[in-house]
């Protein structure tokens, strides 16, 4: 049985993900006592039912967290589970906004501020984070954004054969995805930005595009770094991984970055390759 345990930091967006999860057809339960996890598993098959496979939820709610996590992930391996461990986080800022804004109580939160629960809480997970299979930043991410992330991330992985590749346009001024496998800085090349009738515009519009594209030392780069991927990328599927974050940045991730993002794809694509494309900060500043 394909289980997914979704963990990771309060507020980070792990209900979100279990409601895209249940729209693809997985059951899920939240806050398992971890010592049941085997015991769940082994009631849903004997169920009949047919299910595209099992969330579970687990996070710093769960009291016996630390000392049963390792051993009740072990047994369901050892059963012939296929495991995921999806691991939600965000920035301190982003979470304490987020709390703020709800107006919840923190669950580490005990005759403490939330800056000092939430460092609780990153103790307490640092083992679930380290031995997780897929780290997700929802920082910037919005609720559909988190959805399709989600969605795109287990499709991805359902051994199908096929390699995804990610690309992420951002700007370096509202920080770098922590989810990203590479980061590529574009910031070197000519900035439309500083062309008085293209700054509008993002790299998504011709005119951008081409004033980036056109430009000499933007073709030796894509020549160099598609020449890059196209020796990375099978060596990453020599490892058995089926998927490749890669963030491409400029400065505030509207005009660069995102043509790169568009034109790297294009090439991709040709290639044969499965490659999904998400503009972070083209509509900021």
């Amino acid at each position: 049985m394909r289980i997914v345990v979704i963990t990771g930091m309060s507020g980070s967006g792990k209900s979100t993900a279990v409601k895209a999860l249940e729209d693809e057809g997985f059951y899920c339960i939240d806050n398992l006592p971890v010592r049941l996890f085997r015991q769940f598993v082994e009631l849903i098959e004997k169920s009949g039912e047919q299910f595209e496979g099992v969330v579970l939820v687990t996070d710093i709610r769960a009291r016996d967290l630390t000392g049963s996590i390792e051993a009740s992930f072990g047994e369901l391996r050892e059963a012939g589970h296929q495991m995921e461990v999806l691991f939600f986080d965000a920035s301190d800022e982003v979470l304490i906004r987020r709390f703020s804004e709800t107006r919840r109580r923190h669950p580490a939160e005990e005759h403490c501020s939330v800056p000092e629960a939430i460092r609780i809480e990153r103790e307490q997970l640092a083992w679930l984070r380290q031995n997780a299979t897929r780290l997700i930043d929802t920082s910037e991410f919005t609720v559909h954004q988190l959805k399709d992330q989600v969605i795109t991330i287990i499709r991805g992985e359902e051994g199908s054969g096929h390699f995804n590749v990610e690309l992420i346009s951002f700007g370096f001024r509202y920080g770098v995805p922590l989810d990203a496998n590479m980061v590529m800085d574009v910031r070197f090349l000519p900035n439309p930005h500083f062309v008085p009738e293209l700054r509008p515009q993002t790299g998504l519009d011709d005119r951008v595009r081409q004033y980036v594209l056109e430009k000499p030392e933007t073709g030796e780069f894509l020549k160099i770094f598609i020449k890059l991927l196209d020796f990375l990328i099978p060596a990453y599927r020599r490892e058995g991984k089926s998927y490749l974050t890669i963030a491409i940045g400029c400065t505030g991730g509207r005009h660069r970055s995102v043509a790169i993002v568009e034109e790297t794809a294009r090439q991709l694509r040709d290639n044969g390759l499965q490659v999904r494309c998400s503009h972070r900060d083209h509509e900021k500043g």
